[in-house]
């Protein structure tokens, strides 16, 4: 039997009641409505229809807040369409239940994820899937830690087979003082991933030049540093930042420095299309107060951009007029 659900066609061996299909896809009945052939099904009845091949089913459930912002302002990279132009790291916490706490305080959609040896000692032992879902969240694997192009290669066609994710955030880095990307590096991985199929998110120098090539590569996102990875210093070079901008076609993501709200803002407002931290958050004193501040900042930096903020002057300018003063 095959039926459309939600527009994708899915194929099953034997003839299913409506609660039997809910089952068979893991979805608790009593949280959802269904609608078969544009006619609602009563949940009273879920047991009692079968379905027939050909049918139409759209299944729906409440989700978290209200309308989407008006003017359809999101952020998409490679096909992943997201509203929140914030994305979070999964490092640095002190447990995965800190870290579940703060990506959802952040309203985050897309999670860095570093690929690491499962533990052979405890295989039982929690795992970051446990609490943040991938099927709920973007995981987005990354090469933290990563020094040589192989690593990096390595890592990466590790992930995409343990998850079978192609998006990926690629990030070479030259020494362990600064941190700072390894381009040359960058620029030969880039091209070996992109060739093999991958989306490639890339962690790089904030050089206009650079972030250019990489674009012309095939890169889904560009991502410059604001400062030193784990610094909280905040943007650095806010010129070389806003040139990127300027040039780019797609999206630039401030990746790295980043140390509190009104850093996450500033970057927002020379046009970035979002921001990526992990430090910020994990190392505030109470990291899920500050993932929700960093939430807020994204946004009003993003509103102060599209806004287009007044010309700045050499003297003052009255607010009120001086015509008719008493």
């Amino acid at each position: 039997m095959q039926v459309t659900i939600n527009g994708e066609a899915k194929s099953f061996d034997a003839a299913l009641t409506v609660r039997q299909l809910l089952g068979e896809i893991g979805l608790d009945s009593a949280k959802v409505a269904v609608e078969r052939n544009l006619e609602i099904v009563p949940k009273s009845s879920y047991g009692d229809i079968s379905l027939a091949d050909g049918d139409k089913l759209e299944i729906v459930h409440f989700i978290g807040g209200g309308a989407p912002d008006q003017d359809d302002d999101f952020l998409e990279i490679a096909g992943h369409k997201m509203t929140s132009r914030l994305i979070v790291g999964t490092g640095k916490y002190k447990d995965y239940e800190q870290n579940r706490l703060a990506v959802e305080a952040a309203g985050a959609e897309m999670v860095t994820v570093a690929v690491r040896r499962v533990n052979l000692t405890d295989p039982k032992a929690p795992m970051l899937m446990d609490s943040i879902d991938p099927k709920k969240y973007i995981y987005l694997p990354n090469t933290a830690g990563c020094f040589t192009k192989d690593d990096a290669l390595r890592t990466l066609r590790l992930a995409r087979e343990a998850g079978g994710w192609d998006l990926v955030k690629l990030e070479v880095l030259g020494d362990e003082k600064s941190l700072y990307p390894r381009m040359i590096e960058t620029l030969e991985a880039t091209e070996t991933l992109i060739a093999d199929g991958f989306k490639v998110m890339v962690y790089c120098s904030d050089d206009p030049i650079m972030c250019k090539r990489l674009e012309d590569m095939g890169c889904v996102a560009i991502m410059p540093l604001g400062a030193p990875i784990g610094s909280g210093l905040g943007i650095q070079n806010p010129v070389n930042i806003r040139m990127i901008v300027e040039q780019s076609k797609v999206p630039v993501i401030v990746d790295a420095g980043v140390g509190t709200a009104s850093d996450a803002t500033v970057a927002m407002e020379l046009g970035c299309d979002g921001v990526l931290m992990n430090t910020a958050i994990a190392a505030a004193k109470d990291p899920v107060r500050m993932a929700r501040a960093m939430k807020h900042a994204v946004i009003a930096g993003r509103q102060a951009y599209l806004a287009g903020r007044m010309a700045k002057k050499m003297y003052a300018d009255p607010s009120s007029p001086l015509g008719g003063l008493i």
